[in-house]
């Protein structure tokens, strides 16, 4: 039997240490690297963690922890930076430093919506090189930006469990399907012909195109095979929907119950579809929450579709695109992949949960 190491001497955070090092995880303008140390240095303080217990729970190397911890028990706040290392000594200051991300984060130029190396430059008296290198230490990149939704829909948290439930328990003698439409696919054709690649030049096509006409997809992706059923209509309305719901109780076995997986889209809750519905009991509705489509796995599906087979297509009409979906979805069908999904409920909403508090303390 292995003997136990030496016990680990207990860290002690005074309030005053305690209020310096909540501010650098709360404040906006502080490094990574920092807000990481200093809540190594809360977490090990909070109720004795052990570092094995603070590694799990901020997703570190028990290495880090122990080596944050014991620069805290040597130097106190002051052992939290970074340790000079040899060389010509700094020109940029910690001043300067702070000065440029909290003008980063905070500020926008007179006459742009966000700054570049070389407007900040100006702002701060610094050169381009000094700005981007402050930039890349600290993870800025003031020139991208990303598009976020987040769903207000009342029942989220009952929807999410539902479906996510699905997915990692799917109930016996059923079949759950992930239901949903791809409407407004343009049949497209380039204004010249596409030149094709080679070596040193890729594929080259003209930018313009001249439109066919369109068509919607309905399909229903099976959560445990990922076999799909499609059906193909000129039209995206409550009348195919209700057809492509008869198509699948023709083609689902009759002695499995159906679940179905789908969004909160009108056509699906016209009074023909529940009428519909009453006469097929087997038939059960799951709805995804209000923009959240994320959760529905036939999504996953449409963009290999539109990745692999649409956005580069060129199609002279409407039965040119039809012939294409058709044999790319009997090829899909030969040889299925399942989309295998892995977080939890309580996964999922604990991350929501993090993004909305992150934005709260941002001050948005």
């Amino acid at each position: 039997m292995s003997r136990p190491g030496p016990k680990i001497p207990p860290l002690l955070v005074t309030d005053a240490q305690r209020a310096v090092l909540e501010g650098w995880v709360r404040r906006r303008t502080t490094a990574q690297a920092l807000a990481l140390r200093s809540r190594i240095v809360l977490e090990c303080a909070h109720q004795g963690h052990s570092i094995a217990e603070v590694s799990r729970r901020l997703g570190i190397a028990p290495e880090t922890v122990r080596t944050w911890r014991r620069r805290f028990l040597e130097r106190g706040l002051e052992g939290m930076s970074d340790e000079p290392r040899p060389g010509v000594p700094r020109k940029i200051t910690d001043a300067d430093v702070e000065r440029v991300i909290v003008k980063t984060l905070e500020e926008t130029p007179k006459n742009a919506t966000h700054w570049s190396t070389r407007s900040m430059a100006a702002a701060t008296g610094m050169s381009q090189s000094s700005i981007s290198r402050i930039w890349r230490a600290f993870a800025l990149a003031p020139h991208r930006s990303q598009t976020f939704k987040l769903s207000t829909d009342p029942l989220f948290i009952d929807k999410v469990r539902d479906v996510v439930g699905l997915y990692l328990d799917p109930p016996e003698k059923a079949l759950v399907l992930c239901v949903d439409e791809k409407s407004q696919i343009q049949a497209l054709d380039r204004s010249q012909p596409v030149l094709p690649m080679m070596p040193g030049v890729p594929e080259r096509r003209s930018h313009d195109y001249i439109r066919a006409g369109t068509n919607t997809l309905f399909a229903a992706l099976e959560v445990v095979t990922g076999k799909v059923i499609g059906s193909l209509r000129r039209r995206h309305r409550a009348v195919e929907f209700k057809k492509f719901l008869a198509k699948l109780d023709k083609e689902v076995p009759a002695g499995l119950q159906v679940h179905l997986i789908l969004d909160n889209y009108a056509t699906h809750k016209t009074p023909d579809v529940k009428k519909w519905l009453l006469a097929h009991p087997r038939f059960h509705l799951h709805f995804t929450p209000t923009s959240a489509s994320w959760l529905n796995l036939v999504e996953r599906w449409f963009a290999e579709l539109t990745q692999k087979k649409l956005k580069r297509g060129v199609h002279r009409s409407v039965q040119a695109l039809e012939r294409d979906i058709r044999a790319w979805l009997t090829d899909w069908n030969d040889q299925p992949r399942p989309f295998t999904w892995t977080k939890t409920a309580d996964e999922i909403l604990d991350k929501v949960a993090a993004y909305c508090h992150r934005i709260s303390d941002s001050g948005h």
